[in-house]
């Protein structure tokens, strides 16, 4: 029971702020906020994704040239020029590693604005940090574990952020529904996103990517949109007001 509430919670909490803070915010800046909410969020993506951290640097450079490039050659993580989804999450893992250590010249409009904390994410990124975080989920698993099914868990915990990548980024090109006929292989995993929180709507998300509500018919709850609702009219972050056209 406490390993799967445990499980649960690290997938949606690094969910959320891999949707809300690196996606939307730093690859497609649909909201803004304050720098000391912006560095408060960098410290909470770090706690919640653990192991898994990921920069927003790193990340929303490398989603802009996802949208820039999407099922070519140039694509950082795309199921037409990846053997299998295992090929694409090696190449993706150093095509962001050399983003993230600015060893690879990157075109300026991809990243016009983009927010970097290089001290965090050195820090955060460290080989310290990853152990630390495998240190306490493996000490937590052996306090609470009951049976040997739950340990089959354990890896996912590690690995959450890049097993969220992958469900969008190989099967939201592969499997799915769409609203919109685009040059490019982008679906729609679910007709109603439980298991990603809007981050499903991977059709719409591509036809209209500065919009911040990925859902568009009446059952495509984008679970994450609501959540940044709550935020702006709370005053912790501001939407901003964007026109979409066909």
């Amino acid at each position: 029971m406490w390993i799967i509430l445990f499980v649960a919670i690290l997938w949606y909490s690094g969910l959320f702020f891999q949707s809300f803070f690196l996606h939307r915010y730093a690859a497609h800046q649909v909201f803004t906020m304050s720098k000391s909410m912006e560095r408060l969020t960098y410290v909470l993506t770090w706690i919640f994704q653990g192991p898994s951290y990921l920069s927003a640097y790193g990340y929303g450079i490398m989603h802009r040239m996802h949208h820039a490039y999407t099922d070519t050659e140039k694509d950082p993580h795309s199921p037409s020029h990846d053997p299998n989804l295992f090929a694409m999450m090696w190449k993706t893992k150093k095509i962001y590693q050399d983003i993230n250590t600015q060893k690879t010249a990157v075109d300026q409009r991809f990243t016009k604005n983009v927010p970097q904390w290089e001290r965090f994410d050195l820090f955060a990124s460290s080989r310290l940090s990853r152990l630390f975080w495998v240190s306490s989920y493996i000490a937590f698993f052996a306090f609470f574990a009951t049976t040997w099914w739950e340990w089959a868990l354990l890896p996912i915990t590690f690995m959450m952020a890049p097993i969220h990548g992958v469900i969008i980024n190989w099967f939201g090109h592969i499997f799915g529904y769409v609203n919109h006929q685009m040059k490019n292989t982008s679906k729609n995993l679910f007709r109603f996103d439980f298991l990603m929180m809007g981050e499903g709507y991977h059709n719409n998300h591509h036809k209209y990517a500065s919009r911040a509500n990925f859902g568009e018919k009446w059952y495509e709850i984008d679970i994450t949109y609501l959540i940044i609702r709550v935020l702006d009219a709370l005053g912790l972050i501001k939407l901003k007001s964007i026109k979409v056209r066909d």
